[in-house]
């Protein structure tokens, strides 16, 4: 009996040596999203695919900051393409993600302004594949030490 309860004893030590340990903050504190798309420009694309940016992906990149539903947006050119990697990047950053009612809300919101259906979008997309190819993509979330 005696050693059971220098047992009991020994693990109430333990557990509250280890609570103020397992009550500390992780050192990282969480921040944004940041989705990265890596596009290949054919070549004798990057003229045309640089208008459509300029126009086009631009509107709808400020039409959603308009919305709130993001934060920001970039081109990234890689200037220095190892063989397989895309040419540019195309960022978008925004503060958390949706849940799929909001989704839908916003994609119905998204072709209402853009006065296009998604089987428009789509084919719109479709033809831009004669001097660009969407390949990869990667979403990252962004930490800073507390």
């Amino acid at each position: 009996m005696i050693r059971f309860n220098s047992m009991i004893a020994a693990a109430a030590l333990t557990v509250s040596l280890a609570a103020p340990a397992a009550a500390q903050e992780f050192p990282l504190e969480a921040g944004e999203y940041a989705q990265f798309n890596g596009i290949y420009v054919k070549d004798g694309g990057d003229f045309k695919y640089a208008e459509w940016l300029a126009s086009e992906w631009k509107n709808f990149q400020e039409y959603a900051l308009s919305q709130g539903w993001t934060t920001g947006y970039k081109i990234y050119y890689n200037v220095n393409p190892r063989d397989g990697e895309p040419t540019m990047y195309l960022m978008t950053s925004f503060a958390s993600m949706p849940n799929a009612v909001e989704q839908e809300r916003r994609n119905d919101a998204f072709d209402a302004w853009a006065k296009k259906t998604a089987e428009q979008q789509i084919a719109e997309s479709g033809n831009r594949a004669e001097y660009r190819t969407a390949k990869s993509s990667i979403l990252l979330q962004e930490y800073t030490p507390r």
